[in-house]
Parts: C-alpha cells; structure tokens; sequence
C-alpha cells in the first residue's frame, strides 16, 4: 500500500493520530496551527483501528470514521489521510505506525503532533525511548499552558527527552471542543453545527451515528 500523502517529494509531513470519533474542528485547528508554525507540508490524519488508552469504549466502525475524513479532505489540499492502522487491525501503536512510515518513505520528515493533555501521557506509551528517537514530537498546548509544568517529575521521562519535547512545545488556538462532548450533544438530541465540518453533520444524520 502507497499513496498516503498528496506531496510526492520529499517532504515535512504532520502525523496526527486518533479515534476521530468524529473528526472536528478542534482536530483540524490542531493540524493547521503545527503546519504553519513548523513549515509542514502537509498533516496525515491517522485513524486508530483500537487505541490502547480507550479499550472498552464504544467506537464507531473504523469505515465510518474514515468517510468522515475523507469528505473533509475534499476541501483541503493541505491534509491527507493514511489508513495505515485501520488495515493493521488490532490495538494501534503510534511506534508500529511510525517506523512503518519511515519504511516506506525515508526521505520524509515526520512530525508526530499532539495535544498539551497528551504530552503528559507519553510516557505510558508503547516503547516511547524509540519513538522519541525516531520521530519529532510537536506540542499544541492551549493558550496560557504552564511550561514550568514540563519537568522530570510530570512527564516521568529522561532529562534529554523532557528539554526535547519542552523545545518543540507550542501555543495554539483555544479550541474547547472534544469528540465525548460531541457524542453527547447528539444523544441528547442537540445540534453539533460549528463543531465539526458541515459534512461531517450530514454524514452523521444520515448513517445516524452515536
């Protein structure tokens, strides 16, 4: 399999994992806040097949998920999108996931990009000493993000590895939007409008997902 990003050249690419369960606008600020501050080519929305923090949680099919991306790519040239974990199957790895990558395209930069909540969950991750050597690690942290919070003590890893992730932190735009939120306000029967793309509402409606 091939083809995941729209650049051929050697390039800068993005890497933003998830569920996307849906996809939404909060997602998609992080993508394009990363790719101008970091000069990126273009961001590869990853959607895990099974994310090892989340078992048991209910989740939409992988397929559904997919289409909602994909008619959100239509619009933007900037992003693409690899179903690189959904055909793996099975609980997804971001260290599997990126070595992969670099396998099939070594001579493109990998920027994985993450949320500040996440950056201090990272050292739960799987083999997270190689993944750090691997791949640079952006932070999109929320306006008036604490740096001094990012310390030995908080993220339980290495002094070198704390002051790289710490260099590569930045500040992006307060979007209070989450997936969760989402979910809810559609069991509930309410609108979702100005949270995700207006294609995303419709395919929802339309499969009547959550």
């Amino acid at each position: 399999m091939g083809g995941e990003f729209n650049t051929i050249k050697p390039c800068r690419v993005g890497l933003l994992g998830g569920t996307f369960n849906p996809l939404h606008l909060g997602h998609l600020v992080m993508a394009q806040d990363a790719m101008e501050r970091y000069d990126l080519d273009e961001v590869c929305l990853i959607p895990c097949a099974s994310p090892p923090h989340k078992q048991g949680h209910k989740i939409a099919p992988g397929r559904h998920r997919l289409a909602m991306i994909e008619a959100v790519l239509e619009e933007d040239c900037r992003l693409s999108c690899s179903v690189i974990e959904l055909e793996r199957g099975g609980v997804s790895y971001t260290i599997d996931t990126v070595l992969e990558l670099k396998k099939r395209y070594p001579q493109t930069e990998f920027y994985f990009i993450i949320g500040g909540d996440t950056l201090f969950e990272l050292y739960t991750w799987k083999k997270i000493d190689k993944l750090l050597q691997v791949c640079l690690f952006i932070t999109v942290a929320r306006p008036r993000f604490d740096f001094e919070e990012i310390n030995m003590g908080t993220l339980r890893l290495s002094e070198q590895q704390v002051e790289m992730l710490r260099s590569h932190v930045m500040v992006g735009h307060q979007v209070d939007i989450s997936s969760t939120v989402i979910r809810a306000r559609i069991a509930e029967g309410l609108s979702i409008r100005y949270l995700v793309p207006e294609k995303i509402v419709m395919y929802i409606a339309e499969h009547n997902l959550y």
